[in-house]
């Protein structure tokens, strides 16, 4: 089951300092770490679950946008967060690495880079490379739900992360994950564009509502945020057209609309 809420997830009062938030997830993160929780699959999804919580409350950018959408959907603000960031939106610039690193040298632990392969399987690489006064050394995504990859560059033993790339670091990346990993980027798939029908009473509540994705004939369950308003849009990752390559598929948008009462109806057909 997901998480419904990130401060929930690391038992840390809404008006934590950052301090409290990291010392928080350093406790969790020993108390599920793999190495102690061995043959425990239950111990690597919570620990998957500490990290993304971990990973949005420590940036305090990514902590703000989630607090306004507590502020402003409520229960629902962990599904909103979802339909707009990535996990390489989540992840970027995360320190989660060197927690990692930290608790191995501390207690024996396998280094940060084991556990993620082991935890997060064939779509985690790392890599590094030399160059005359450059040393690089990070990691990337390639799998479900991270969709191009999220990438850390060390320069000088200084870490730096940024989306979209600047251009010389865009093709030293690309270089990498080409030449060293043997992986290309691939294209987005398009975005795709269509309607939802909700009565005004789900507006105003929200909740979850079943809508038919014509374009794939299947059924989806959509999460309405309370007070939504008509003509705004609902949006769905990965729900797109797929992409070419290793492209992550593109999104699918939901314009909402209010169903109509027979009076209105009838008025329309009459013109009045």
């Amino acid at each position: 089951m997901s998480p419904e809420d990130y401060y929930q997830v690391l038992s840390v009062d809404r008006d934590a300092a950052q301090q409290t938030i990291k010392e928080a997830y350093r406790k969790l993160a020993f108390q599920y770490h793999p190495d102690k929780n061995k043959g425990n699959p239950a111990a690597v999804e919570k620990m998957k679950e500490i990290n993304e919580a971990y990973a949005v409350l420590s940036d305090p950018k990514k902590r703000r946008e989630y607090d306004a959408l507590r502020q402003e959907y409520g229960p629902f603000a962990y599904d909103r967060f979802k339909q707009t960031h990535s996990e390489q939106d989540i992840f970027r610039g995360s320190d989660i690495n060197q927690i990692f690193e930290e608790m191995a040298r501390a207690f024996g632990f396998r280094g940060f880079d084991e556990v993620f392969k082991e935890s997060y399987g064939q779509g985690y690489h790392t890599f590094e490379f030399r160059r005359p006064g450059v040393f690089g050394r990070g990691f990337i995504f390639f799998g479900p739900g991270f969709g191009r990859g999220e990438r850390r560059v060390n320069r000088r033993e200084t870490t730096g992360s940024s989306e979209p790339l600047p251009r010389t670091q865009g093709k030293l990346t690309r270089y990498i994950l080409k030449k060293m990993l043997g992986i290309t980027e691939g294209e987005k798939g398009k975005d795709w564009e269509d309607v939802i029908t909700l009565d005004p009473l789900q507006a105003r509540e929200g909740g979850k509502v079943r809508c038919v994705h014509r374009r794939r004939s299947k059924e989806l369950l959509v999460t309405i945020p309370p007070g939504i308003r008509e003509g705004q849009k609902i949006r769905l990752r990965g729900m797109g057209a797929e992409g070419k390559g290793r492209g992550e598929p593109g999104d699918l948008y939901l314009k909402v609309q209010f169903k109509k009462s027979l009076l209105q109806r009838m008025r329309g057909l009459l013109g009045i």
